[in-house]
């Protein structure tokens, strides 16, 4: 069975939107999209008077080229959000489709199910919030069209290996889709499972620009997939879902100097994130230091109320993520600069005053 068969029946026979950009462009004179012919102050030669195209065939191809896949495995939309609200949407007929989680994970792929009146079949991760494989595949329904990894998992830092993602497509295969979220995985010791999408019809791998690329404010997220898959998708993504400006700012990114600053940041968050892992453990109050493979710890605390008011206080916001499965004793907190990792551990030295 073809992957994309188990998508909503709906889906795959719906006539898609066509919009202005998609059934012309590059005319010298543009009257099919009611846009103004007049560009706004300070344009800088955006032509943001002009709608953007709906798949930028330059990002597309940077994008590809960065992840190692063909162009036409590469959905580019708003952050990995849009891109799991996609997905859900395609696979999961309301009230009878469910996706799997394994919690304490993203709370994302939960919502857009939950939106889309799909169930969620929680399998929890393993004591040390390790991926437990055997557990996945023993929990799985066969209403369960899409498995969501998170691989370094947020709010935890684990990592999954490219083994654990192998056995899982292959026991999925005509079963359903799995969605490895590597939004954290240039901070990883592990490489990127996306050329294993050419292998497995049934492996999506999300990837975001939000992270190390320094562009949570610009909204670039991937969806890189089987070929069918992204063209399903292109049916029901919005017509125009890349502002011009975000666009511009994503292809500076990864221009040769934009990858060689973000390289740079990169070696430093994980500098960082060893010395803050090292010197939190050995603060008065801190129960552990989980391992994180990302660009966050999070830790463990015997007050995580008093902790979070306390940095609060001081100007320092971090995320609570007690409500989490156990977790709920934890913070966690994301690797700044130098400068702002010595101003946490400062306000932290006397965790018990």
């Amino acid at each position: 069975m073809s992957i994309v068969e188990l998508a909503r029946p709906e889906i795959r026979a719906m006539q898609p939107y066509s919009s202005a950009r998609m059934e012309a462009s590059g005319g010298a004179i543009l009257l099919n999209a009611n846009e103004s012919s007049w560009a706004p102050p300070g344009d800088d030669a955006l032509e943001c008077n002009r709608y953007p195209d709906p798949q930028p065939a330059a990002l597309i191809e940077a994008l590809a080229t960065l992840y190692g896949v063909r162009p036409t495995q590469v959905l580019v939309g708003r952050g990995s959000d849009e891109a799991i609200d996609l997905l859900v949407r395609a696979f999961c007929r309301a009230g009878e489709d469910a996706i799997a989680i394994q919690p304490p994970t993203f709370g994302m792929y939960a919502v857009s199910a939950r939106i889309q009146n799909a169930a969620v079949v929680e399998i929890p991760l393993a004591e040390d919030f390790s991926l437990d494989v055997d557990a996945v595949l023993a929990a799985l329904t066969p209403a369960v069209k899409l498995v969501f990894v998170c691989t370094p998992n947020n709010p935890t830092g684990q990592k999954v290996t490219q083994a654990q993602v192998e056995r899982l497509a292959q026991a999925l295969s005509g079963r359903a889709l799995l969605v490895a979220d590597e939004a954290y995985i240039e901070f990883s010791d592990t490489p990127s499972v996306a050329p294993l999408v050419d292998r497995y019809e049934n492996l999506a791998v999300l990837r975001t620009l939000s992270k190390a690329w320094a562009l949570a404010g610009a909204r670039i997220g991937t969806l890189l997939a089987n070929e069918d898959v992204i063209v399903l998708l292109r049916r029901i993504i919005a017509p125009y879902p890349l502002p011009r400006p975000c666009v511009a700012l994503a292809l500076r990114a990864l221009s040769t100097v934009g990858q060689a600053e973000a390289s740079q940041h990169i070696a430093t968050v994980r500098e960082q994130r060893e010395r803050m892992a090292t010197a939190l453990a050995a603060l008065p109050g801190v129960r552990e230091v989980l391992p994180s493979q990302a660009n966050f710890l999070a830790v463990r605390l015997d007050d995580p109320a008093a902790v979070y008011q306390r940095l609060l206080a001081a100007g320092i916001v971090v995320r609570d993520v007690r409500r989490y499965p156990r977790l709920g004793d934890a913070l966690r907190l994301t690797i700044g600069t130098a400068e702002e990792n010595d101003r946490v551990l400062a306000v932290l030295q006397d965790i018990d005053a």
